[in-house]
């Protein structure tokens, strides 16, 4: 059987046998998301790729007590917010830096947070920046769970997993947290939008 096409479950037991080549697939196989999710969480692509070093590291040096209770890739996802969240204590402040082209490996969306309207004509390009200011607006929870449930895709039983939080408490975060981005997002649309409706040509008299 190739490698390859094996499940995480018998790659977790051949790389807890010792195999290296199976770990190493792992990474490959789950590198993507888990910086997806630390760029999302930290906000720039440094403290991104730190966090998504020290997650596979510290999965690596845990693996012999992972037991299966849960998916190896929501245990692995665990270890990552668990990270990024040591991460934004160790620097007090998370500063999310400007959306540039390289960051597209990211994943960011804009559109799974919000909807175009009609009376807010921006350029795709503008209103994911304005998405990732709004969300680095956020308090850590907020943003934590928005990510997970909303730009990750998690369902409400894997965000209970991963955060290990009863399914009715990760329902009501989820409200709260999207009532809070609303606000940021408004908030952000004002700016943006006050300048294009200022008189042009100077002063009126």
């Amino acid at each position: 059987m190739r490698e390859e096409r094996q499940s995480d479950e018998n790659l977790v037991l051949k790389a807890k046998r010792g195999d290296a080549d199976a770990f190493n697939l792992l990474v490959e196989r789950h590198y993507k998301r888990i910086y997806s999710l630390a760029f999302q969480m930290l906000g720039n692509a440094e403290d991104a790729a730190d966090a998504t070093q020290e997650t596979f590291f510290k999965a690596f040096e845990q693996l012999r007590h992972f037991r299966g209770d849960a998916s190896f890739s929501t245990w692995l996802h665990r270890i990552a917010i668990n990270t990024c969240k040591d991460m934004m204590r160790r620097n007090r402040s998370v500063q999310f830096s400007q959306l540039t082209p390289e960051d597209e490996h990211a994943e960011f969306d804009p559109a799974t947070l919000t909807e175009p309207n009609p009376d807010e004509i921006l350029a795709e390009r503008e209103r994911a920046e304005l998405v990732w200011l709004a969300l680095g607006k956020l308090p850590d929870e907020a943003r934590q769970i928005l990510v997970l449930c909303d730009m990750q895709g998690f369902s409400y039983a894997e965000v209970s997993a991963i955060l290990n939080l009863p399914e009715g408490t990760v329902k009501s975060r989820l409200h709260r947290a999207r009532n809070a981005f609303k606000e940021a997002w408004k908030s952000l649309m004002r700016e943006q939008i006050a300048p294009l409706k200022r008189p042009k040509g100077g002063d009126e008299k």
